[in-house]
């Protein structure tokens, strides 16, 4: 039992943040407190608030405390900390990933690109987007909106004659001269500019201007273009949600909760324009106030930014924040100026808050019907293969073309469904080119020839293929220099049907030395479809990454004394890769920076 009398004698009135060990010393939960004493005290009264405060003190074996300055400086390092040990009693956000952008580049003929991570390229970036199919979609009606380049600097800098962009009036093709003048050209990429600024009557006015003036100049052919153009944008911005009242950038955060799961959405608003909405998942120890809920997520979303994020002049939330004032000053900081928090709002934000509220149960709904299906195939595939309890499953799959760029994938789910986390990619080599039965020992071995933590041991393992590789799959078991301890996996073979059709999938059970077929709507059969699926889909990704990676390379990554210049160099006088293959040693030997040394060996290399 852990002596709070004795503790709280020495703890000080001053802020800080304390942290609170298991018997394990783990860190279970992190807080921070205006007055230190009078918070720690309150934890160890007769009548607890909440049965998750019982459950926290019942586990307490230790507490350590830091003195800050200040509230906001508690604050800030409460956030480091949660950040850092990941409490079981804190709300944890997990959220690792960067936030794309649009970028429109700074450079003589400017383009418009997606961008994803820390902004070091010269520019301008509009966003964030929630996702990058959001930006996908607004690159693809700029394109249709306003002819900018969205082409890389490495195939601009080599035309030689536009593209089919420019034939289908996407592009003004600026890398060719003489269809397109700077002028021109500049002047739609200020369309787009004014455009992602939710500047959209500015647009028309400009275009309107145009559209009179060429015809006041009896220039039918370029005035009927501009109203072509006019139409364009017009059509767009009916189509598109935007408030009338003009609307600083701002993030809408709304929380639903039921059955222990909470779902946070927040609608990205910038420029008056709706970018999108991203649902996220918490992890939130039972009985968790909604207002504290509120509370870490916001901390945790701006304070922990990942690449990519901005803090938006303002946040509205729906639920009350008692540290409003501490966070509002912590995220000021961290933007550069001042930055509200709207716990009560009116008018449009009002209603856009009740879409956020919308679209939060909504997502809730259906992550509560995936979870409770997923629970059901759990269960029922638990009971096909007699096992009390399976904590881990994992699945591997093989990905190649004509043997080439051979790779396996490991897909790990559990109870609650896929772990993302644990997946793992496995680069095959020195096989022979399409031998899978090769390709699975590889794998296999990489993965588990080797000490493993017991709750890494998964009880179920699944081999896409028929016996062949599940035969495989046992004798590289039966090799293995691991000890189980009693928890020695249970290898299925997943063999697909005649017709290669859902439904129709044949199970080698290997401990059971048997096959099974179940019924096309058995939900144990929809279960490991679904496992197969995403191992499938793991290895193909890999697969095609590292295809890509190879048809991009251009051989000149190889030579020793080629960086990046001398590549550049070399491709841009010789007209590209082609061009560097069928020139002649006096030719590569002309391009600046290239010795005729360095020459000599360009070209046996690209010969050879």
């Amino acid at each position: 039992m852990f002596d709070h009398k004795s503790f709280l004698k020495n703890v000080t009135h001053s802020p800080g943040v304390y942290r609170m060990f298991d018997n394990t010393d783990t860190v279970i939960y992190v807080g921070k407190a205006k007055d230190l004493k009078k918070r720690l005290t309150s934890y160890f009264r007769a009548n607890l608030s909440s049965k998750k405060t019982e459950a926290l003190v019942a586990a307490i074996y230790r507490i350590e405390t830091t003195i800050t300055s200040s509230e906001t400086e508690a604050l800030l390092l409460e956030h480091n900390y949660i950040k850092t040990y990941q409490p079981r009693y804190n709300v944890l956000l997990r959220d690792d990933k960067s936030y794309p952008y649009i970028l429109l580049t700074k450079e003589r003929h400017p383009r418009l690109t997606a961008y994803r991570g820390s902004k070091k390229i010269a520019g301008e970036y509009f966003g964030p987007y929630p996702h990058a199919g959001a930006v996908r979609e607004t690159l693809s009606l700029l394109q249709k909106l306003f002819p900018v380049r969205q082409c890389e600097n490495s195939v601009y800098n080599n035309r030689s004659r536009p593209c089919l962009q420019y034939q289908i009036g996407r592009c003004a093709a600026p890398c060719v001269n003489g269809l397109v003048t700077d002028e021109e050209y500049n002047a739609q990429v200020e369309y787009a500019r004014l455009f992602l600024q939710g500047k959209d009557s500015q647009v028309l006015e400009h275009l309107i201007g145009k559209m009179e003036k060429a015809s006041a100049t009896l220039d039918f052919e370029n005035a009927a273009r501009y109203r072509d153009q006019i139409q364009a944008v017009r059509s767009i911005i009916e189509k598109q949600f935007v408030s009338q009242d003009r609307l600083d950038d701002m993030d809408i955060i709304a929380i639903a909760y039921q059955l222990g799961v909470a779902c946070v959405q927040v609608l990205f608003i910038r420029q008056g324009k709706v970018l999108g909405n991203r649902s996220y998942f918490p992890k939130v120890p039972a009985n968790t106030d909604l207002s504290e809920l509120t509370a870490t997520f916001v901390g945790q979303f701006y304070l922990q930014a990942h690449q990519g994020r901005t803090v938006p002049n303002t946040i509205v939330v729906d639920h009350k924040l008692d540290e409003k004032s501490e966070l509002e000053t912590l995220l000021s900081e961290q933007a550069g100026r001042k930055v509200v928090i709207q716990d009560a709002v009116k008018g449009n934000k009002s209603k856009y808050l009740q879409l956020a509220q919308m679209n939060a149960k909504a997502a809730l709904s259906l992550k509560l019907k995936e979870t409770s299906l997923m629970s059901e195939r759990y269960q029922a595939l638990q009971h096909l293969l007699g096992i009390e309890k399976i904590q881990r499953m994992e699945c591997f799959d093989i990905s190649h073309t004509m043997g080439k760029q051979t790779v396996a994938s490991c897909v790990v789910f559990n109870e609650n469904g896929a772990l993302k986390s644990d997946y793992r990619r496995f680069n095959i080599e020195g096989i022979t080119g399409g031998d899978d039965y090769a390709a699975m020992e590889q794998a296999l071995k990489k993965r588990y020839d080797r000490e493993l933590e017991t709750d890494k041991i998964p009880d179920v393992i699944f081999i896409d293929g028929g016996k062949g590789q599940l035969n495989r799959a046992l004798q590289v078991f039966e090799q293995l220099n691991v000890k189980w301890d009693k928890k020695r996996p249970h290898l299925i073979g997943v063999a697909k049907g005649v017709d290669r059709r859902a439904g129709q999938e044949t199970l080698i059970l290997s401990k059971f030395g048997k096959e099974i077929h179940l019924d096309p709507d058995d939900l144990a059969l929809h279960l490991i479809q679904q496992i197969r699926d995403e191992s499938h889909h793991h290895a193909i990704t890999g697969h095609r990454k590292k295809r890509q990676k190879a048809f991009t390379q251009s051989g000149l990554e190889t030579i020793a004394g080629v960086g990046a210049k001398r590549r550049q160099a070399l491709l841009k006088y010789l007209g590209g890769m082609q061009g560097v293959k069928k020139a002649t040693l006096d030719e590569i030997a002309s391009v600046p920076g290239i010795s005729k040394a360095l020459a000599e060996v360009i070209f046996e290399t690209l010969k050879s």
